[in-house]
Parts: structure tokens; sequence; C-alpha cells
């Protein structure tokens, strides 16, 4: 099965809502971004001194780590803590709480072939705590009635329920960026409740990539959110007002597109940057091309720059900073500004960008162009 899931944990809240989803993402290459990979530092630092905490032994990974910063330190501890003062006061009442980390939890019972890896996993006395640990900054993640979470605490049943007595379970979001601990509880048999009514059907659905699909902010996170048909077909549905001018429309038409006009805008984001991606990597859209984007000269060694000028009996400065490109241009004229400062010029490449074929710009070489001609 490889390191995730078809039906994993973290992407829950998308497959439970949007059934088809599962295995519509499952043609997408997994790309990972800048922030999956901060996150996964994140996760080993704090894994780190939990157990350190604990009294495990464990290796520091920090000099491994390329995202490590004071920031980072500061969560970690603070997630370490957390979790310290959790099992602490378990200890009031139960001398051997038990506390796993980074344990695997295989909820397959309820879910074909589903698995997941939970941070921290405490039981002690008739409670069984999950807490997960989340560093992005963007979203605030919320832990009541968290599908990603309940799955962790169904797949730790399965591990815990016949050696304790277990009522209740408690399931804490520590996402420190965010200042946000959310925990949210609920017995035993609710959880169990949930499993059977709702998940193990709506898995079943995902698994065959049946059911209907369902746009809503778990499209966010899914690897086909760009050319999916309905959420295309859901956004569209703004063209029944024929892009008539706001002036024409009633309050309640205006009031009805403020509320799509965020998910519309994201979507037709979406929609530019695939297009964009798959023209750089050599895709033809017909009446389109790739140029190159507008870019700002810049100086390339301003202590040059201020010594040229101040040679040819001008001053460079406009208080307290010097001149940009274009101020200096007016101060020299064109010509002296070439003559002086030719050399010392430098325009960067500009970002490739998908425009009308209308457009003036030459068409740039694309990744395609590159390799037809090697051969």
């Amino acid at each position: 099965m490889g390191n995730h899931a078809l039906l994993s944990a973290s992407s829950s809240h998308r497959w439970l809502n949007c059934p088809p989803s599962a295995r519509l993402c499952e043609g997408y290459d997994d790309k990972g971004s800048n922030f999956a990979a901060e996150g996964s530092d994140a996760h080993s630092l704090c894994e780190f001194k939990l157990r350190k905490a604990l009294g495990m032994e464990a290796k520091d990974p920090t000099e491994d780590l390329t995202w490590y910063d004071a920031e980072m330190e500061e969560s970690a501890s603070g997630y370490a803590a957390f979790v310290m003062e959790l099992v602490a006061e378990a200890k009031k009442t139960c001398t051997d709480p038990v506390v796993l980390i980074e344990q695997r939890l295989d909820y397959s019972k309820y879910v074909q072939a589903g698995f997941g890896t939970g941070d921290c996993v405490l039981i002690a006395d008739g409670t069984l705590h999950i807490v997960d640990f989340k560093y992005g900054r963007g979203v605030l993640v919320e832990a009541e009635d968290n599908p990603q979470m309940k799955l962790y605490a169904l797949g730790a049943l399965e591990i815990f329920d016949c050696l304790y007595d277990i009522e209740t379970v408690s399931m804490t979001i520590y996402q420190p960026r965010r200042a946000n601990v959310s925990t949210f509880t609920l017995s035993r048999q609710e959880l169990l409740d949930w499993a059977e009514t709702v998940l193990v059907p709506t898995a079943e659905l995902a698994f065959a990539g049946d059911g209907e699909y369902h746009c809503g902010e778990w499209c966010q996170f899914c690897k086909a959110k760009a050319d999916c048909r309905e959420r295309a077909r859901v956004n569209m549905e703004l063209a029944q007002y024929e892009f008539r001018q706001p002036p024409l429309l009633t309050d309640e038409e205006v009031e009805v597109i403020l509320g799509k006009l965020d998910s519309l805008m994201d979507w037709a984001s979406d929609i530019k940057d695939y297009a964009l991606q798959a023209a750089i990597s050599g895709k033809h859209w017909s009446g389109y091309k790739l140029v190159e984007g507008r870019a700002n000269r810049r100086y390339t060694d301003e202590n040059a720059v201020v010594a040229a000028v101040k040679a040819a009996g001008y001053d460079p400065y406009d208080e307290p900073k010097l001149l940009g490109v274009t101020a200096m241009t007016t101060l020299l004229g064109r010509k002296q500004f070439n003559d002086i400062l030719g050399g010392l010029i430098t325009k960067p490449q500009g970002k490739p960008t998908l425009v009308p074929e209308s457009d003036k710009r030459p068409a740039m070489t694309t990744i395609l162009d590159d390799f037809k001609e090697e051969n």
C-alpha cells in the first residue's frame, strides 16, 4: 500500500464528503509542498521532545531538519509540555497510563485497507486520549467531530479495547501557530455508532469509486481540484446571472453571488495554475501561448552604481536610499543612463505566463520544445 492508504485518515474529511474523489485522486502524482516538508520536520522534532520528556531513548533530529527555526523549537517544546500535563493528570487516578508515540493505527475493520499514524495515544482509567499536532498556520483545524481523529480513535480501540475498560474518547488538536488547542470528547458507543452508520457505508462507496461528487471547503486539498467537472459545474452556476452589470442585479442575487465569489476565485486561480503548469510541461492550449512575464530591471552592484553616477557629476541618492532604476533614468536621461550604467543593470527572466496568442510578446520555448531539439 505504500505510505498512504487510499482512504487515509488525513484525507477523510474530503472522501467522507465526496466519496468518488478518493479514486479520482489516485491518478495524480503527489507533488508534495514546502508546507508538507515543514510539517514533517516539526513532527520529527515533536516526537523527539516527547520521547525525551518521557525518559525514552531518542535521537535529536535537529541537524537533519531543513526547516528548523526558533518557532519550530518553541512549538515542539509546547506540544511535549502539553502531553506531559495530560500524563501527569492521568497519573493522579491511574498508576500506569500507556503513552504511544507515532503509533500505526489500523481501522481496516471499518474502512478497507485503512490505516494512519497517531502522533500521541494515551490510555488511562477508562479514557482514550488522541492528540494530533498540526503545524500549519493557514487553516484552523477543529477537533469537534473531526473524522481524522475519529478514525485514529477507532484504530486505537482495536488495540486497547480488550485490555482496558474504555468508556470515553477524548481527541485534541494541538495547533500552536494558530494558538489553537481544541478538544472534543464523546463516548465509546457514540464513536462506534458513527462508524457503523456513517463511516462504513461511505467508505464502501469511496473504495469502489462510487457515490456523488460534492464541492465544499474540502476541495482545497484535493489533487483533482483544478479539472474536477463537478467543481466546474458548481462554479459556473454563476453564469445564470449572465454577467450582468451589478446595478441590474437584485439585492438577493448580489447576496447569492457574494456567498460564492471566494470559491469561484479560488477555482479560477486553480484553473489558471493548472493550465500554466501544463503549458510549461509542453501542452499547447488552443488560442494561448507561453511568454516571459514582466520583470523589473535591477542594479548588479549598488556601490559601483554610486561611484559611476558621482563620477559623472550627479547625486545618486533619494535620501536615504539610492535612486531606483526608473528614477535614475529620469535623472541622467536615457542615453547617459545607458552610457554610465549599462553594464551595471540586469533584468532577471520573468516568470512564465500564459496569455492569448494575440499578445505581442514572443512565445517561450517549453520543456517539450527543448526535448524535441535535443532529439
